[in-house]
């Protein structure tokens, strides 16, 4: 018999390494046509303010290039584009959430400046210092090797460009993390299942913000990775965090 390969997580699950990405489009295979719909629901509609607040952050320029890695649906990449950036690349592994992304750019009239590329945040399917922003909301906490993903968005990014990351991340307060630790495990598979038909892929959800590593802990990965000046600021108490850094 051959010897078992190197394992992961998945959510609280130990799985093999090359198994975890296809469990992860399996789960936004499932929810993709209520992706947008659940995030309103489950967050009261403050995942809005979280991304506003992210995009303030990353400043979008006219003439600056953006890679949206994750980025399915597109909410990142319109409000790069409405708020006066360049052109956009969404690269996400998942096609049918690119496919979700693309009839939203439709329905907004958004019909050119954003290409839809289906691709891992660990091989990413781009040059060297290529892009001059690199965003990845709510994604990295999905991909098998943070590290490896996080030395993909520098090898793309070009000298001066900024990395962006908006993630689920360590509440801060305890009072706030036994009540978040309540509504994560036990409302959100409820709403998994009522909204999108899927409990288990919302458990995943409530497993995988807990594998995640805490704020200081990711700054590290950034710095070990070449994402220099690596800082965060907490939202709502440490419920979420924007990360940033730069490829000097």
């Amino acid at each position: 018999m051959s010897e078992p390969g190197p394992t992961t997580h998945f959510g609280y699950r130990t799985v093999r390494e090359e198994e975890k990405s296809r469990l992860v489009r399996d789960v936004f295979d499932s929810v993709a046509p209520r992706y947008d719909l659940m995030n309103d629901l489950m967050s009261l509609g403050i995942h809005r303010l979280w991304k506003a607040r992210f995009l303030d952050r990353v400043r979008p320029r006219p003439r600056q290039t953006l890679l949206d890695v994750a980025g399915g649906t597109g909410d990142i990449s319109f409000g790069w584009r409405e708020r006066g950036g360049g052109p956009v690349m969404v690269c996400d592994i998942n096609k049918e959430m690119l496919a979700v992304g693309r009839d939203r750019a439709i329905d907004r009239n958004i019909l050119s400046g954003i290409d839809w590329i289906c691709g891992d945040a660990e091989a990413l399917p781009l040059p060297d210092r290529s892009v001059d922003a690199y965003t990845i909301a709510f994604g990295l906490r999905n991909v098998t090797h943070i590290d490896q993903a996080l030395a993909e968005a520098r090898r793309v990014l070009r000298p001066g460009g900024r990395f962006h990351c908006l993630e689920f991340s360590t509440v801060m307060l305890p009072a706030l993390a036994a009540i978040y630790d309540r509504y994560s495990f036990s409302v959100l598979p409820w709403l998994g299942e009522l909204v999108a038909g899927d409990a288990p892929a919302y458990r995943y959800l409530a497993e995988s913000i807990r594998r995640f590593p805490a704020q200081a802990d990711l700054a590290a990965k950034m710095e070990e990775a070449g994402l220099r000046r690596a800082d965060w600021i907490n939202l709502s108490g440490g419920i979420a965090a924007m990360h940033s850094g730069w490829r000097l």
